[in-house]
């Protein structure tokens, strides 16, 4: 029996340069090294996927998405660089473009098809597991700090609605009147696609004439959302991420973002935020798939992403993701036609890419 043991100890050292065994009651306990040696700090956002052709954005409008990316990164990474934890500085970032028009999430968020703004959000610590997640609110102008409140300051993970609001206001956390989300950008969209569902309507009813997508399954229509992943000086991950859905889509309808382990997941292997047609990301479990290739088969983060979303593509879903390891190793992978984000490289400079 002690060579049988022997043995094995052996085979699983070589196996796992990062995996430790310690003798307790005769048989091996698996110990993992917690985070990389060094105090390795890694920050990557994301401000969501879809139809991002080149030449679709004027100069000027991609000049200021470039811009807002590369401030939010850059106070990211600097919170990680004062101390602060991961799930701070993914706070932090998220708040940020939670407040610009830019992007599909807080006061850039997207209309339902009765004219309504409802957000979705969700935070996850990869060193505790802990996680907070909101959905379908209305007043509250920082989903992502709720969401943290629910995973800090409650003993639950996900609050909706009403519950949500009403535990805001128990938190003093900001309220804003629903006038506060509205941008004539998102209601112009907003009207464009109830003018298309109206016109696919009618044609319909005419003899011979071919039935339409649904404007809500129309790829302009399904994305944006805002994510971060980061690893503080003690090795550890938290992932976020906060929307305002599709445009068009039902009163009530959630999608992936607050969903752990679709939209959203931190371990202490990876953190994962994902961008996308919600409704794949949650049925093929996204975040927590990407997490498991990296944990179980030892995956890259790239590799792990890349043959999570083929799935999701093979499928019919598309959208993206960002992804990080408990080394540092960051990876984007997304297969609708661009995808905006931005990371710290390794020389401490931001990066921020748009098209493919």
């Amino acid at each position: 029996m002690r060579h049988i043991l022997a043995t094995v100890l052996t085979l699983a050292c070589v196996i796992s340069p990062f995996t430790v065994f310690a003798q307790k009651g005769g048989f091996p306990e698996i110990k993992q090294l917690q985070g990389p040696q060094g105090g390795k700090l890694g920050f990557i956002i994301h401000g969501g996927a879809g139809v991002i052709r080149r030449g679709s954005l004027t100069p000027e409008k991609e000049k200021e998405y470039r811009d807002k990316l590369t401030e939010v990164v850059l106070a990211g990474y600097k919170a990680l660089q004062d101390g602060k934890t991961s799930v701070e500085a993914v706070e932090i970032a998220i708040r940020m473009m939670e407040d610009s028009t830019l992007f599909n999430a807080g006061k850039g968020a997207v209309f339902t098809h009765d004219g309504k703004n409802e957000l979705d959000a969700s935070i996850m610590d990869g060193k505790t597991m802990a996680a907070g997640a909101v959905a379908g609110v209305r007043h509250v102008k920082n989903p992502i700090s709720l969401a943290r409140a629910v995973m800090e300051r409650s003993p639950h993970v996900m609050l909706i609605g009403d519950g949500a609001e009403a535990f805001a206001k128990e938190q003093k956390i900001e309220l804003v009147d629903e006038k506060y989300f509205f941008t004539q950008d998102r209601w112009d969209s907003l009207q464009k696609v109830l003018k298309e569902e109206k016109d696919k309507s009618e044609n319909v009813k005419k003899p011979g004439v071919a039935d339409a997508m649904p404007a809500s399954r129309e790829p302009q229509n399904r994305f944006g959302t805002v994510g971060a992943v980061a690893l503080d000086k003690f090795g550890n991950i938290a992932a976020g991420t906060s929307t305002g859905g599709m445009t068009n889509k039902r009163t009530g309808r959630v999608g992936d973002t607050p969903i752990i382990g679709a939209g959203t997941y931190a371990d202490g292997f990876a953190g994962i935020s994902a961008t996308g047609w919600g409704e794949y990301f949650i049925r093929y479990t996204v975040a927590r798939d990407i997490a498991s290739a990296i944990e179980y088969r030892a995956q890259t983060p790239q590799n792990a992403a890349d043959q999570v979303l083929k799935r999701v593509a093979d499928a019919g879903g598309d959208g993206g993701v960002i992804v990080m390891d408990k080394l540092g190793n960051m990876a984007v992978s997304f297969n609708s036609e661009g995808m905006y984000r931005a990371y710290i490289d390794s020389t401490g400079k931001p990066v921020v890419e748009i098209y493919k």
